[in-house]
């Protein structure tokens, strides 16, 4: 995140509170993302499957 993003974020309407409570929603998401990859949590079955994978029994591929 640059100064630049921070300026378009105030442009947009946020202050530092609302600018800080998204870098926390962003981050904790990028987070929590990244552990289910990593322990290749069971996706939906409307997810695409892991790269590499096959993709579960009756799904249509896209």
């Amino acid at each position: 995140m640059t100064e630049l993003d921070v300026e378009a974020l105030r442009n947009a309407g946020f202050d530092d509170v609302g600018i800080h409570d998204a870098i926390q929603v962003v981050s904790y998401f990028n987070y929590i993302n990244r552990v289910a990859d990593a322990v290749h949590v069971e996706m939906e079955p409307e997810m695409d499957p892991y790269p590499g994978e096959a993709p579960p029994l009756n799904t249509r591929i896209k």
